[in-house]
């Protein structure tokens, strides 16, 4: 390495050859691709025999002979900040090629890896989707419905008057709106899925064997057993000589074959507008002072909502079920509280 003669150019020459050496060091810490190659590069900058930074240390050792003690200074200081750069940057790079593609866009993946935690179904949605396997299998066909209805297929499609206590404002969610205001239909949400076998009926000739499953409101008090909003499965037959039998065995059958083992199934005599007879079904439940629980009404078709639909009641007959999806839910994992079904409480989902 030279340096010119005039001391001011000498200190210039040396300030630049510092500068450039940090430049070239850096690029070539930065493009080793391996410990072998950045070894290389230490050797070549910093090496304590022939390394250039050797070279440099002895070009500034002439200029210090002769300099002011102010340049003096500066040069050390400059000297020193190179050195420790340069230093900084290898044993950065030196901990990078240690662990290989350790840092990939600010992730460290050499971390251990965690699992993702797979997503699934609600308890619920699981009971709805075999409860709609199960039925299918007895010939059932799935339909849907709104679930804001009018009040013609909410009530008096289904044999519910006007002067009904069933239709009464404090037990119904009526909805505020410009058409209920101006008296032309009010409209509400559905308290049963019987809705929808009305609008199936309405478009299909007998005979009819459907279930409609979903949500349905009611304003109950809240309680262990009870909820303003829960799930309901109708069901609804309809042909030549439909009997109560066919009924009582569908439902055995159909708690049988989702519960996994023989039930008991008992009717109570009941009242249902749109039924007649009607009964209340209870499930056998084998747990102490828990003989029975009550999991839905049914009965045979009144033959008033046959001829609301068009249907000939003296040539036809059926039956309609509508039992609780979170009551059965309930009964098979042994679930206390239906509100548990809402709580959004992670340690109990995870359970399903």
């Amino acid at each position: 390495m030279r340096f010119r003669c005039g001391k001011t150019d000498a200190v210039t020459d040396l300030l630049i050859e510092l500068e450039q050496f940090e430049k070239d060091a850096l690029a070539a810490i930065k493009n080793a691709g391996d410990a072998r190659e950045l070894e290389a590069v230490r050797i070549e900058f910093l090496g304590a025999q022939r390394g250039r930074l050797k070279e440099l240390q002895a070009g500034l050792g002439q200029v210090l002979r002769t300099a002011e003690k102010e340049t003096k200074a500066r040069l050390g200081s400059k000297f020193n900040e190179v050195k420790a750069s340069v230093g900084a940057a290898l044993e950065q790079r030196k901990r990078e090629l240690e662990r290989p593609a350790a840092v990939t866009g600010g992730l460290d993946v050499t971390l251990p890896g965690v699992a993702p935690e797979l997503g699934r179904r609600h308890p619920l949605a699981q009971t709805i989707l075999e409860f709609k396997d199960i039925i299918g299998r007895f010939g059932f066909t799935v339909a849907e419905g709104p679930e804001v209805e009018d009040e013609y297929h909410n009530f008096e499609a289904l044999n519910i008057p006007h002067d009904h206590p069933a239709r009464d404002p404090l037990d119904n969610f009526y909805l505020a709106t410009a058409a209920s205001a101006a008296g032309s239909g009010a409209r509400l949400l559905r308290s049963q899925t019987s809705t929808v076998q009305i609008r199936v009926m309405e478009k299909t000739q007998p005979p009819v064997r459907v279930i409609s499953v979903g949500r349905v409101y009611r304003p109950d008090a809240i309680d262990a057993t009870h909820s303003c909003m829960f799930h309901q499965m109708e069901g609804l037959m309809v042909g030549q000589r439909v009997t109560m039998a066919e009924l009582k065995t569908v439902l055995r059958l159909f708690a049988r074959a989702y519960l996994g083992h023989d039930v008991h199934i008992r009717f109570r005599p009941s009242f249902f507008p749109f039924t007649e007879p009607s009964v209340e079904v209870d499930m056998s439940w084998d747990e102490p002072g828990k003989p029975w629980l009550e999991i839905g009404g049914a009965g045979m078709v009144d033959p008033n909502v046959l001829s609301a639909v068009g249907y000939d009641p003296d040539r036809v007959s059926g039956f309609a079920f509508g039992l609780g999806v979170e009551r059965f839910s309930m009964r098979r994992y042994r679930i206390p509280d239906i509100r548990l079904f809402t709580s959004n409480d992670i340690r109990f989902l995870r359970q399903f």
